[in-house]
């Protein structure tokens, strides 16, 4: 019997260890690890070495770890030009899709360029990547990618300011990388296991992986949240706004959840962060105005936030461009992509469901005389 169910929704297409996402409508593990805890008492560091070597690492462990990481983060010249002649106007995630497979092309995998090779390579210089395209093109300058930073979140705070972060800053960033490291077979994470599956290169699977992120339905939410955001002054107004938006069937980003039904356990973390860091933001009246958007979404259309809606005010309370939002959710899921990736290679098959035909039936072909002259779109 087939089954027929829109965007694959409620249909389990493979097993995984990595992570668990909605069991009964809400909680979020990784490999075993609820994601309050991992928020609480974890780095990123440590979360992107779980999800890649399945494990916690030790104290020795992790610092050899952050080590690592912190010597593979430079630029070769060839990517750099790449990064220059790529438009200011190019969108940002065009601009690492396009970088990840330039450098596919300069450090191929191999032997001596193993998967897990790559895939630190690429959590480590996807900032440099990013910030020398942003810094040549809006501020001039052509930035050094070295740094003595031991934290990914550290590290890309200190390249986007040009200075040393707050350590608030840096802890927040930090936490919403964690949040978004993994989150079982999203439509990216999905994408790179099918291009997995066809034994592709690592390169070609995490490209699929930004190209599908790259769509409003899955990793735009937080610039679209952040956008509507930013057009109140008061939670009065938001209020009102909202209400007759939704009355026009406008439809409000940031808002439910595929596969969570009663509320997403990352939201309240971040939640947590962007209303510490309003208390000091000039612009800090944009949280009260993000609650009343939630009051209004809960009451009228009982959705709750998921993760994208107060990381959007979490972000911009760290000066964090908005446009530079969703790059930020590739920084972060290189580490889920690449362990599934791993997985998927480790007892592959080929992905390839089959569809249901509701085209014509069976029918005979027409000699091109007896088709008439009607005028045709092709």
């Amino acid at each position: 019997m087939t089954t027929k169910l829109g965007g694959l929704e409620g249909v389990i297409v493979g097993d995984t260890a990595i992570s668990t996402v909605g069991k009964e409508g809400v909680g979020l593990t990784y490999r075993g690890y609820t994601i309050e805890d991992l928020a609480r008492h974890a780095s990123f560091e440590e979360v992107a070495y779980l999800l890649l070597y399945g494990r916690l690492p030790t104290a020795d462990e992790l610092h050899g770890y952050q080590k690592k990481l912190s010597q593979q983060r430079a630029l070769p010249a060839a990517l750099k030009t790449v990064l220059e002649l790529m438009p200011a106007t190019a969108h940002p995630m065009d601009v690492l899709r396009t970088g990840c497979s330039f450098l596919g092309t300069l450090e191929p995998e191999s032997a001596q360029n193993l998967p897990r090779d790559v895939a630190n390579r690429l959590l480590a210089c996807i900032p440099s990547m990013l910030l020398y395209w942003y810094h040549f093109h809006q501020t001039g300058i052509r930035i050094e990618t070295d740094s003595f930073e031991e934290s990914i979140a550290g590290y890309f705070l200190s390249l986007l300011y040009q200075q040393k972060p707050l350590e608030e800053f840096r802890r927040a960033f930090d936490v919403s990388l964690v949040l978004y490291a993994e989150h079982e077979y999203n439509a990216s994470t999905f994408a790179a296991r099918v291009t997995t599956s066809t034994e592709s290169d690592f390169y070609s699977a995490i490209v699929s992986g930004i190209g599908t992120l790259r769509g409003p339905l899955h990793g735009g939410a937080n610039e679209a949240a952040m956008d509507l955001i930013q057009q109140f002054k008061t939670p009065e107004e938001a209020e009102k706004k909202v209400r007759e938006m939704l009355a026009q069937k406008v439809k409000i980003m940031g808002f439910g959840h595929r596969v969570y039904k009663i509320s997403d356990p990352r939201s309240d973390i971040i939640k947590i962060w962007s209303k510490k860091l309003s208390k000091t933001a000039k612009d800090g009246y944009l949280y009260a105005v993000s609650e009343a958007i939630e009051h209004v979404m809960r009451q009228e259309k009982k959705l709750f936030p998921n993760l994208d809606f107060y990381s959007a005010t979490t972000y911009h309370f760290c000066s964090i461009p908005t446009y530079l939002f969703t790059p930020i959710f590739v920084l972060a899921r290189i580490t889920g992509w690449s362990a599934h990736i791993l997985e998927q290679r480790a007892n592959n098959r080929l992905i390839r469901p089959e569809a249901n035909y509701v085209g014509p039936d069976e029918r005979s072909f027409p000699p091109l005389e007896s088709r008439g002259n009607a005028s045709s779109s092709a």
